[in-house]
C-alpha cells in the first residue's frame, strides 16, 4: 500500500497555477495528498500583482515577482525550496526549468514538455548537466491498474503485442470556447502559447505516452491526420494516427477535443496472441484482461489477480474507488522517493516509476512527427 515518504516534508515551490488556474491547484492537492511536500514559496502569475494576490490566496511565506527572481533568492537560502513544480502554459516550461535545474533544484513540470522541440532541447543539454532530477507529469501513468497493466505486457500474459489502440476524447472544444472567456481554452488553441499541437499536444502527448508505457514498445513511425473542425482555430482539435512500433507491432491513436459526449474518454487496449487488456480512465478500478479463448475477467485494483505494481500505487481497500488526484499524488510520491535517494547520494528505490525527460522528448517528436505527416497529407514519418 502507498504510504508517506518518510523524514520532512520536501520544501515545494510553484512556477505559475494562480488564481483560474485548473492545472495548479491539482499539482498542489497532488503534493500534498501523502504529506511528502509543503509548498513554501511560488511565482504564480505572469504579472507581480497576481502573483502577489495568489501568494496570499494560498498562504505562501515567500512569493516572487517571476521565476528568474525566484530561482536566484531560492538557491541563495538555507531554508530555500528542494523541488519546483512548473504549472505554466507549455510556452514557459523551458525557461523556468533551466533555471531551477542550473541551480541544483528539482523540476517537477507539467506535460508536454515544452512548446517547440528547439526549447526541448535546450532543457534536455540543460537537464544533462544539473545536479538534479526532472520529472514530467504523465500523471495516468500513475494509475494503478495501468501499473498492473504494464507489468502484465512485461511477464508476457498477453505473449507478443500485436496491435495497440488508444484514444483521448473530449468535447469541450466543440465551439469557440477560446472566443468566449475561458482561459484554459485561450492558450490552449494558441500556437505562440501552446506550441504546435493542439488537441495533439493536450491530450494527444497523453495518450501516445500510456500507450508507449504500457505496451513497452517504441514507435518507429507514424501517419496522421490532423483536423480543425472550428472555423478560425489555430490548431488541430482532432487527430487520428497510425503507428507502427518496433518489432512489427501495429497502434491507432485518436484524440479529438471536439467529439460531443466525451468528458475525458481515455482508454487504451493493447492485444497480442495470447490475450488482451482493456482500461477505462473514467472506470480506472478495472482492468480487463481476457485470455484467447478464454472468458474476460475484470481484475480490480487491490483485489484477486492485483500484482504487487498495482498494490503500491494504492491507499485503500478494493471497492473504494481512486481516480484522478490519487493517480497525479502517485508521481509526485514517486519524485519524492526518487529526490530522497538523490539527496542521500543513493540511486533511485528499486520499482520507483516517474515519466522522464526523456518521455517528454518522446512526447516533442509524436507532435512534430504528427504535424509534419499531416501537412505531407498524411504521410508517414519516421520517428
Amino acid at each position: 500500500m502507498s504510504a508517506p515518504v518518510p523524514n520532512r516534508p520536501l520544501r515545494l515551490g510553484m512556477v505559475g497555477g494562480g488564481s483560474g488556474a485548473f492545472i495548479g491547484a491539482v499539482h498542489r492537492i497532488a503534493a500534498r495528498l501523502d504529506g511528502e511536500y509543503t509548498l513554501i514559496a511560488g511565482a504564480l502569475s505572469s504579472t507581480p500583482e497576481k502573483s502577489r494576490a495568489s501568494g496570499e490566496a494560498l498562504g505562501l511565506s515567500r512569493v516572487y515577482d517571476d521565476y528568474l527572481a525566484m530561482a536566484k533568492a531560492e538557491a541563495r537560502r538555507k531554508d530555500g525550496i528542494e523541488a519546483v513544480a512548473i504549472v505554466t502554459p507549455n510556452h514557459m516550461h523551458a525557461g523556468p526549468a533551466i533555471e531551477f535545474l542550473k541551480r541544483g533544484i528539482h523540476v517537477i513540470c507539467d506535460k508536454p514538455l515544452t512548446a517547440t522541440m528547439a526549447e526541448a532541447k535546450k532543457l534536455a543539454a540543460a537537464a544533462a548537466k544539473a545536479d538534479a532530477l526532472f520529472v514530467l507529469t504523465h500523471n495516468y501513468t500513475g494509475y494503478p491498474m495501468i501499473r498492473q497493466a504494464r507489468a502484465m505486457v512485461a511477464a508476457g500474459e498477453i505473449g507478443r503485442v500485436r496491435l495497440v489502440q488508444v484514444e483521448y476524447v473530449q468535447d469541450w472544444l466543440t465551439e469557440a470556447a477560446e472566443k468566449s472567456g475561458s482561459k484554459q481554452a485561450e492558450w490552449r488553441t494558441d500556437p505562440e502559447r501552446s506550441g504546435a499541437g493542439g488537441a495533439t499536444g493536450d491530450i494527444g502527448t497523453h495518450a501516445y505516452n500510456l500507450a508507449c508505457f504500457v505496451s513497452g514498445l517504441t514507435a518507429e513511425a507514424l501517419a496522421a491526420d490532423l483536423s480543425i473542425f472550428v472555423p478560425g482555430r489555430a490548431l488541430d482539435d482532432n487527430a487520428h494516427v497510425l503507428l507502427r512500433f518496433e518489432g512489427g507491432a501495429r497502434g491507432m491513436l485518436w484524440a479529438s477535443q471536439v467529439a460531443p459526449g466525451n468528458e475525458n474518454g481515455l482508454r487504451l487496449r493493447v492485444y497480442g496472441d495470447k490475450g488482451g487488456l482493456e482500461w477505462a480512465q473514467e472506470d480506472p478500478n478495472y482492468l480487463w484482461f481476457t485470455p484467447f479463448g478464454e472468458p474476460r475477467r475484470r481484475i480490480t485494483r487491490n483485489g484477486a489477480g492485483a500484482r504487487p505494481e498495482a498494490g503500491r500505487m494504492s491507499r485503500i481497500p478494493p471497492g473504494h474507488p481512486e481516480g484522478y488526484l490519487e493517480g497525479f499524488s502517485n508521481i509526485y510520491a514517486e519524485a519524492a522517493r526518487a529526490i530522497r535517494a538523490h539527496q542521500a547520494g543513493e540511486k533511485v528505490p528499486e520499482g520507483v516509476l516517474y515519466p522522464t525527460l526523456a518521455d517528454g522528448l518522446a512526447g516533442m517528436r509524436f507532435v512534430e512527427a504528427c504535424v509534419q505527416s499531416s501537412r505531407r497529407n498524411a504521410g508517414w514519418v519516421t520517428l
